[in-house]
């Protein structure tokens, strides 16, 4: 038992797959270029700020009352009162700050104690509750003395500020960048499935009989497809002309015991067998029927230019009726065509034409037109047309209005017979030229 093949669309399959993987990749993307943002934000506030640390501890020189500094560290930005920079220096109850801290004091949180006597890392609160931002160095004090803890204080929104702006940036030049690949994996799908499209026109071309193969001029991936498709519509085209052939056979083999049989019910060889033999002949012909019906199972893909071969039998049959002086003008258009086959066709249009030639006082005229899928073929004369009852009348097998004129009674059923074949239908009716009207409808 074959597995479960998924359907679906193809193209919504690939484009929603595709748009899956690029919006993982634009959100591990984002996610990584705002870490690297973020480190090095901090790296340059954690630099500013060591720089303060290391400035102020080679300036730093013990006072009477505890460490003073040699130096001025008051410039900006650490002199603006609450800008969330501050500095601070403290040996046990000493402090120093920074103008911009006032009278209030860094808590500071408990920081490990450092190897290499360089600044460590910490986070921390303001005087105002504000987040902060805090590089802590302790130094060792003097002799018997506390040790000094210099703090430098950054406030946390002159980090997340920054990232914050940079990251809107971000995230529209990753939307914008989304948006294109999106755009190229449309157009990549769209291009990369031109192909099977293609491939779609030509199975209907073959369908519709405007083509007998497959082109094998296809991409690598589908000419494989291509291959099999091909050696599956000529199977099928040799097994419907060995079918075909079997039904030749079997209509001309039965043909002349029938004829046999029907000419000893005429001479009355034996009573009751004129009607035995139009018994068989509608059985046989019923079954010939069904079984030509199933050989033309594929006449889908035949397709018969109906304008070329009435221009063909109208030429002829003018040829044939010239010394009558018959007319025959055609309207129809070049390029039309029937789902039906070329001698079928031939068969029906030369018996419709014909008889309207035999008919005719001058004129006879042929039209087309399509009416949804079936092409309507009108053949017209000016004779004297026919009643109702005479319409019904020739349209069974060997029946004639008139003996005089040449004739075997046999090609309007025929047509008739053939039209139903091909799923069509012929009416008689009544002609404004005066005569009959002939509707023959086939399939497009």
């Amino acid at each position: 038992m074959s597995a479960r093949r998924p359907g679906g669309s193809l193209q919504r399959r690939l484009f929603l797959g595709a748009l899956v993987f690029v919006t993982l990749a634009l959100v591990v993307a984002g996610l990584a270029i705002g870490l690297v943002l973020y480190r090095f934000a901090r790296g340059q506030i954690d630099a500013r700020l060591d720089g303060e640390l290391l400035a102020m501890s080679s300036d730093l020189k013990p006072g009477p009352s505890g460490p003073i500094l040699a130096a001025p560290h008051d410039g900006p930005p650490f002199d603006r009162a609450r800008s969330g920079w501050y500095w601070q220096v403290r040996a046990g109850d000493a402090v120093l700050r920074s103008p911009s801290l006032g009278a209030a004091d860094l808590a500071l949180p408990q920081v490990p104690e450092p190897e290499d006597g360089r600044p460590v890392p910490a986070d921390g609160t303001g005087p105002r509750g504000e987040g902060l931002i805090l590089r802590v160095l302790r130094l060792p004090g003097p002799r018997d003395g506390p040790d000094i803890v210099l703090v430098a204080a950054a406030p946390a929104a002159a980090l997340h500020g920054p990232l914050r702006e940079a990251g809107k940036t971000l995230a529209l030049a990753l939307g914008l960048l989304g948006i294109c690949l999106i755009a190229g994996i449309t157009v990549q799908v769209r291009l990369g499935l031109r192909p099977l499209r293609a491939l779609r026109d030509d199975l209907a071309a073959v369908r519709a009989g405007a083509s007998e193969r497959v082109p094998a001029e296809q991409p690598q991936e589908i000419r494989p497809v291509v291959t099999e498709l091909n050696l599956l519509l000529d199977q099928n085209a040799a097994n419907l002309e060995r079918a075909r052939a079997h039904v030749a056979n079997l209509a001309h083999g039965l043909k002349t015991p029938l004829a046999t049989l029907a000419m000893a019910a005429e001479r009355g060889a034996e009573p009751g067998l004129a009607p035995l033999v139009a018994a068989m002949d509608r059985q046989v012909r019923h079954h010939l029927r069904r079984a030509r019906a199933a050989a033309l199972g594929g006449s889908i893909r035949t397709r018969t230019d109906l304008s070329a071969h009435t221009s063909d039998l109208a030429a002829a049959l003018s040829r044939l009726h010239a010394e009558r002086g018959v007319a025959i003008a055609t309207e129809v258009a070049p390029g039309t065509s029937v789902a039906c086959d070329a001698q079928d066709l031939d068969e029906m249009l030369g018996n419709l034409i014909d008889n309207a030639c035999r008919w005719a006082a001058s004129r006879v005229r042929i039209r087309a037109a399509r009416d949804g899928g079936l092409i309507e073929l009108r053949v017209e004369d000016d004779g004297p047309g026919l009643t109702p009852e005479q319409a019904a009348h020739v349209l069974q097998r060997g029946r004639r209005l008139d003996e005089t004129v040449p004739g075997d009674g046999f090609g309007l059923p025929i047509t008739l017979e053939l039209a139903e074949l091909y799923g069509g239908a012929l009416s008689l009716e009544r002609s404004d030229l005066g005569g009959l009207l002939a509707r023959l409808r086939l399939p497009a």
